[in-house]
């Protein structure tokens, strides 16, 4: 198991979104942390930090960044990586990831998260962004398995061991998200078991679970989508129980971003995770 867990209760957590920032202050319930998004706090004040100052007095706190774009050709954002640096100076948060994707190029910026093709070049690259990431923030970051929906004829590595070298070369973690191996896997007919597989385990210091929504390809074939509009899937589940039968207890995101429920709710889901990691951790 990795060391890079410790700074995260092996619990569950969640998404902290603003609807639900009075009631976690009332309330106070029991979660083992909350993620944000870096992008949404890089502004000076305001009501954001106003509540996330209150909420971090009682929960620990995982930042989750949607912008470096680690895997594009383009240097990384020097202002970007500055104001992420100073909010992570600023919160001390136990655990800070990324995605391997990309989502600048030039001066323009896509709201997406864009696949990578699987080289030599590209795996230089990225692990120089994550050197460069890593120095900046003075701490060693998690890398995030991509959610894909087409691959690049130019690949050369598949990409369980495009990550694996990542790993190996740059010292960072690896953010598992079960729900992306599903989508990916089920999109592009893999084993999501022997994707899992084949990923280096060892460095696992979080792990995400999400929705997905469903749809068809040109050519009539089933087409997930990673939404974070749905509960998690029952497939998701029985894969992540199946994960932390290798791996052991990690801490572990709820994440939704889309069609946001009521907070109980995702409390439910917390608390169903939590169950399944009190009871690996029984059998470790």
């Amino acid at each position: 198991m990795s060391d890079l867990s410790s700074g995260l209760p092996r619990r569950s957590g969640l998404g902290l979104k603003s609807d639900h920032f009075l009631e976690v202050l009332g309330s106070i319930p029991d979660i083992g942390f909350f993620e944000v998004h870096a992008e949404n706090f890089m502004v000076a004040g305001g009501p954001f930090h106003f509540y996330l100052e209150l909420i971090r007095e009682h929960y620990p706190l995982s930042l989750h960044g949607v912008g470096l774009s680690i895997g594009g050709e383009d240097e990384l954002d020097t202002l970007h990586l500055k104001r992420l640096a100073e909010l992570i100076e600023r919160y001390q948060p136990h655990s800070f990831s990324e995605h391997l994707a990309w989502s600048s190029h030039g001066p323009m910026f896509l709201n997406d998260l864009l696949p990578v093709a699987y080289d030599k070049a590209s795996l230089i690259r990225v692990c120089d962004h994550i050197d460069q990431v890593q120095t900046a923030l003075k701490r060693p970051m998690l890398l995030e398995n991509p959610a894909t929906y087409l691959m690049f004829k130019r690949s050369t590595i598949d990409e369980t061991d495009f990550i694996d070298e990542v790993v190996h070369r740059t010292g960072c973690g690896l953010l598992l998200d079960v729900n992306n191996v599903y989508v990916s896997c089920i999109n592009h007919r893999r084993d999501p078991l022997a994707y899992i597989d084949a990923l280096p385990l060892h460095a696992v210091g979080e792990i995400h679970l999400a929705g997905f929504a469903e749809d068809q390809d040109s050519l009539g074939d089933r087409l997930l989508i990673d939404d974070h509009g749905a509960p998690i899937d029952r497939q998701v589940w029985a894969l992540y129980q199946q994960v932390l039968a290798q791996t052991g207890p990690v801490a572990t995101l709820i994440e939704r971003d889309n069609q946001v429920p009521a907070f109980h709710v995702l409390q439910a889901e917390a608390r169903q995770a939590d169950e399944l990691l009190l009871s690996c951790g029984r059998l470790q």
